[in-house]
C-alpha cells in the first residue's frame, strides 16, 4: 500500500511541475515576442551579406574581382601535367623557364624562386 502512496506523491508532484513549466514558457513566449524585429532586417543579402552600403559595396566587389583576375593570371603562369588522373606542377617546364631566364640575363626572376 505504501509503494501506492509514493506513486500518487511522485504523479502529484511531476504533474505540477509540468503544469509550472508549461506556465513559464508561455510565459517567456509573450516577453519574446513583444518585440517583433522587422522583415526588412532578417532579409540577408547575397551580394551583400554584411551589409555595406554603396560605395563601399562597389569598392569591395571591385577589390574581389581584381584579386580573382590576378588569382587566374598567376595560376595560368604555372605550368601543369596530367599525372595518373591528377594535376601536377610540370618541374621540367619550370627548369627549363629557369634555364631560359638564366641565358637571357634574368637571373632575378630566376634566383627568387618564382615561376
Amino acid at each position: 500500500m505504501s509503494w501506492l502512496v509514493l506513486l500518487g506523491i511522485s504523479l502529484l508532484l511531476f504533474f505540477l511541475l509540468v503544469f509550472l513549466l508549461t506556465r513559464f514558457l508561455g510565459y517567456m513566449k509573450r516577453e519574446q515576442n513583444l518585440q517583433i524585429e522587422s522583415f526588412r532586417d532578417s532579409i540577408i543579402d547575397k551580394d551583400n551579406p554584411v551589409g555595406l552600403y554603396g560605395d563601399e559595396l562597389e569598392k569591395l566587389k571591385q577589390q574581389q574581382n581584381e584579386a580573382q583576375r590576378h588569382l587566374q593570371e598567376v595560376i595560368s603562369k604555372i605550368p601543369v601535367i596530367q599525372k595518373d588522373g591528377r594535376f601536377q606542377i610540370d618541374e621540367e617546364a619550370i627548369r627549363q623557364r629557369r634555364a631560359a631566364a638564366q641565358t637571357n640575363g634574368t637571373s632575378a626572376t630566376a634566383n627568387d624562386g618564382t615561376v
